[in-house]
């Protein structure tokens, strides 16, 4: 479905003042405006939430969103681009590499390789397309102290980028607490829109939601907002044809007596809404062993990988 083009101050309900905040805060594009819930825009754009409301109605009418057959869903489709991960096998088991318009989400213990695909994809995404990137940018919001420019500029090395041009590509955020990460998302349009922006990296995801609701008592608030965050992101990825990466944090089931008793933190909420879920774990003789648990349409399966200091490769 082609967008129509559409000026801020011609919606119903959008003046010239409430259209020049949309565009302060990065929201352009009408289909991120008429995909919002009337509460979070009134909040974003400091409006009444029946005027939001308003605006949104109007915009969904103007952009004729509804249903659609099958053949322009496939259409569109065709958009969907892929940022290659630069191992093959990693490659193959996504089906080409990570997908844009999806959320991408990897688990694993500590020293798993999460991070170091995050780093890969930072810089791969910056590549022509004819070599496995998007020829975009890099947003990475940092919530563990893990972000190392360092290996950003040994793969661009490798990959035969220029890596001073390469990490002025790579923008990045540290997130404090949960609050932080949901407003750096909320605030991630104009950046996006700024600076070319073709991935979004978090890592990782549920830090600091287990840091900040701690308990059975703080578990359903917990997962109402790791929820809204998660529907944000898909938009965002959706609206401007982006790659999301998220790393998560795993813990041990102590009732599991047989198999592996690692879970992914998030619980259902995460696993209804990562598009691609893959669990990372340690191999034999430093490889990693990648296994592809979740996908609407690729079969489950396995890839080994190693990290070196050229970034993901074949073993």
């Amino acid at each position: 479905m082609p967008k129509k083009e559409i000026v801020l101050e011609d919606i119903p309900g959008v003046g010239i003042k409430i259209a020049e905040k949309l565009r302060e805060i990065g929201y352009t594009d009408p289909m991120t405006i008429a995909v919002t819930a009337p509460s979070e825009l009134a909040a974003i754009a400091e409006i009444g939430e029946g005027q939001a409301a308003k605006i949104i109605n109007a915009l969904r009418q103007m952009l004729e969103i509804g249903y659609e057959s099958a053949d322009k869903i496939l259409e569109r489709r065709k958009a969907v681009a892929k940022i290659s991960t630069g191992c093959k096998n990693l490659n193959i088991l996504l089906g080409g590499g990570v997908e844009t318009q999806a959320i991408t989400e990897c688990y694993g213990q500590y020293g798993s390789g999460k991070t170091q695909i995050g780093f890969q994809l930072a810089t791969a995404v910056q590549l022509p397309k004819d070599k496995g990137g998007l020829e975009g940018n890099c947003l990475w919001i940092d919530t563990e102290q893990t972000f190392r420019p360092e290996r950003i500029v040994q793969i661009a090395k490798a990959l035969k980028l220029d890596p001073e041009k390469t990490l002025k590509n790579v923008f990045i955020a540290r997130a404090y607490n949960s609050e932080h990460q949901v407003f750096l998302i909320e605030r991630a349009p104009e950046m996006i829109e700024e600076n070319k922006i073709k991935l979004i990296v978090i890592d990782s995801l549920t830090s600091h939601f287990r840091a900040d609701f701690v308990g059975r008592g703080e578990l359903a608030e917990r997962q109402q907002k790791l929820n809204k965050h998660l529907h944000q992101l898909q938009r965002l990825a959706d609206a401007n044809n982006l790659a999301v990466y998220i790393t998560n944090q795993v813990m041990a089931r102590p009732n599991i007596l047989f198999g592996d008793p690692i879970a992914p933190v998030g619980g259902h909420v995460l696993g209804h809404m990562a598009t691609y879920r893959m669990y990372l774990r340690r191999g034999r003789e430093g490889t990693r062993i990648s296994r592809l648990v979740d996908s609407p349409g690729l079969p489950e399966g396995e890839a080994v990988f190693r990290i070196s200091e050229k970034g993901i490769v074949d073993p």
